[in-house]
């Protein structure tokens, strides 16, 4: 039998994370429950550790690295003290049921060569599977639109992708998914070289690169119910800022590109910005 541990982030929002803890903490297919405090600035660690149990380990970080840096203090924690064949990452606003879980490990168990396994994201009346890794006329349009968060049209697969069962995909969303956790420690975790943002890329890059497959189970489903944790304590333009600084990140690092390309998409950002700074000032 596989043993399943997940990692929960929280970041001052107590009050989400207790009710995920609620609805999971009795269910059969998950072994161990850790929850990360990253360093939150509320009484959240001191709210959440109320729960510390035989399966639930709450652990507060020293510092908020972001997204990658709090996941991997989550998971060296997990692995360092259970044995567990698979992790499972998600956000605290997310809803899951018992079942889903046991089918997307029971896709995992059943094929070796699935390495990660998603379920459909049920977020605000639409559903969202995986990407395409993106491609630099992508990341042009992503540092225009101002308004971006996680998805776009562009990079996204057709609806015929997912007729089948299970669909192979480059990247799934960050929000939930199931890795094993050999290949966790292969790749060496998450990058931690991004705050926010691009994590999911970056680990779909590696996975690529490696040869891994990672797969969407399309007839099961989990809820984002987007509690806005993050909104709650970044302002637009700063958040628009630091997508940019990830995706630069990424470019450089995973995709290699030259100073050119890297300066021409810095003289994007640059304007994008000012416009949206003055459009920003006018609505004031």
């Amino acid at each position: 039998m596989s043993k399943v541990g997940i990692v929960i982030l929280n970041y001052n929002d107590y009050e989400t994370t207790s009710n995920m803890l609620d609805n999971i903490k009795n269910y059969k297919s998950l072994d161990n429950i850790v929850v990360v405090d990253n360093n939150s600035i509320d009484d959240s660690y001191n709210i959440l550790k109320k729960y510390n149990n035989k399966k639930i380990d709450v652990v507060k970080s020293d510092i908020n690295g972001g997204y990658s840096a709090g996941n991997n203090f989550g998971i060296k924690h997990l692995l360092d003290n259970y044995k567990v064949d698979y992790v499972i990452i998600s956000n605290p606003d997310i809803t899951v049921t018992d079942d889903t879980i046991k089918s997307l490990i029971n896709e995992l168990d059943k094929d070796e060569k699935i390495k990660v396994i998603a379920p459909c994201i049920s977020e605000l009346g639409t559903i969202k599977r995986g990407w395409k890794l993106p491609d630099y006329y992508g990341e042009m349009i992503t540092i225009l639109n101002t308004r971006q968060r996680f998805h776009k049209t562009y990079g996204l697969y057709d609806e015929n992708h997912y007729k089948d069962r299970l669909s192979k995909v480059e990247v799934v969303s960050g929000c939930f998914f199931i890795i094993r956790s050999d290949v966790l420690n292969e790749i060496g975790l998450f990058d931690e070289g991004t705050f926010l943002y691009y994590e999911e890329n970056i680990l779909g890059h590696i996975l690529k690169e490696k040869g891994y497959d990672t797969y969407i189970l399309n007839d099961v489903t989990v809820t984002h119910n987007l509690s806005q944790s993050v909104d709650k304590s970044v302002k637009k333009l700063k958040k628009y800022k630091i997508l940019v600084k990830s995706l630069m990140y990424y470019e450089k690092k995973y995709n290699k590109r030259n100073i050119f390309s890297m300066l021409f998409l810095t003289v994007i950002y640059v304007i994008s910005y000012v416009l949206a700074y003055i459009k920003n000032m006018f609505k004031r």
